[in-house]
């Protein structure tokens, strides 16, 4: 089973563990009632994880958009990371991407008809949305990483797992990247292994499936990244798929995500020319990182060469003022999508889809 090496860094175990104790002792507090959990009469759906860095999120949440927004009004709820600004705000369609976050904006232009809103307080985004002259009709919430924001009791709990980076084999921060002990996937209803290779022998299965020692109440999946179609970031024009790329032509792989190096590893295995720009999760691109992008794309074969980059990254260089127009009819977006292994795809839907019609109400909750 081909995972990356977890790096752990052991001399920083005495600060994980003063860490640990307080987000062990925060934990009893909810569970012993001392910190109140709010329940709302609506179906919530959380979608988070343990750890920090990428787990896929972002696709899985909108994999839950897709199956649901057919039948129901569907609103997400984020907290907005890196946002320049503060406090409820419900996206429109005109919404820039720094008032409301990268993701969102992307979730919000990809499928308009959603109710799309940020604030950091998960329980008055929930209010807000629940109030019909604000979002009418809203039939049910999706929480996006919200898994430690226990003020809000979800109905459905979903955690993610990185097949590459598993949490069994990860250390409490600052020594690794978990952001709560392992103890916490106990209050997961789903638990996904997300980024799993596509042709995983049955017996990795049955091995991850032992180490994720989950409760019998608890619904197991496995999930791979797929690709969607390459379209144009400017003018619209043909959508064809990566495959279809020359394998002469030289690709230059912009990202500012957690995880770029799947997107690197597949689209090396189609094309022997790939090119990577990499900038940090979120990355809020400068002046100088636009120069540095039309500058390392220069350097390559003139003829035979294209830009790559992400849908979270491309929301934040589509309207950049600084954003070279000499390269702009080179760009391609490539979308990330989920597909679920081991023909699990239908008993994950119908789990979500009666959670939603056993809880969905004719009733409305509302605040004032």
């Amino acid at each position: 089973m081909s995972r990356d090496l977890i790096k752990i860094n052991k001399w920083l175990y005495p600060v994980s563990c003063i860490y640990g104790a307080g987000v062990w002792l925060r934990n009893k507090l909810f569970d012993w009632g001392y910190y109140k959990e709010r329940s709302f009469n609506l179906p919530v759906i959380c979608i988070g994880n343990l750890t920090v860095g990428g787990t896929g999120k972002t696709p899985h949440t909108e994999y839950l958009i897709q199956l649901l927004q057919k039948s129901y009004q569907v609103a997400v709820l984020s907290r907005g990371y890196k946002r320049k600004s503060k406090g409820f705000i419900l996206a429109q369609e005109d919404t820039p991407v720094h008032q409301i976050g990268d993701e969102p904006y992307q979730m919000k232009q990809k499928f308009p008809l959603i109710h799309m809103a940020v604030d950091a307080d998960r329980c008055n985004g929930i209010a807000q949305l629940c109030k019909e002259k604000i979002t009418p009709r809203t039939d049910v919430v999706l929480l996006d990483d919200a898994f430690q924001h226990r003020h809000v009791k979800a109905g459905i709990n979903i955690l993610l797992v990185d097949h590459n980076r598993l949490i069994t084999e990860d250390a409490l921060l600052p020594a690794g990247r978990m952001r709560e002990p392992l103890s916490g996937k106990d209050r997961a209803h789903i638990v996904i292994v997300t980024k799993c290779p596509k042709e995983m022998k049955p017996m990795e299965y049955r091995v991850l499936t032992k180490q994720m020692n989950l409760y019998a109440f608890q619904q197991l999946f496995f999930t791979t990244m797929d690709y969607g179609k390459l379209r144009p970031l400017f003018n619209g024009g043909k959508e064809y798929a990566i495959q279809s790329i020359h394998p002469a032509v030289h690709i230059l792989l912009v990202t500012g995500i957690a995880s770029p190096e799947p997107l690197k590893e597949k689209l090396s295995t189609i094309n022997n020319y790939v090119h990577t720009l990499v900038f940090g999760d979120h990355h809020d691109f400068t002046e100088k990182d636009m120069q540095a992008i039309e500058d390392k794309f220069l350097q390559l074969p003139e003829g035979k060469r294209m830009i790559i980059t992400t849908e979270k990254d491309a929301t934040r260089m589509v309207t950049h003022p600084h954003l070279p127009k000499s390269i702009q009819p080179y760009m391609y977006v490539l979308p990330i999508e989920v597909a679920f292994l081991q023909d699990q795809q239908e008993t994950f839907n119908k789990y979500i889809l009666d959670y939603v019609r056993k809880n969905s109400r004719n009733s409305r909750f509302f605040e004032e």
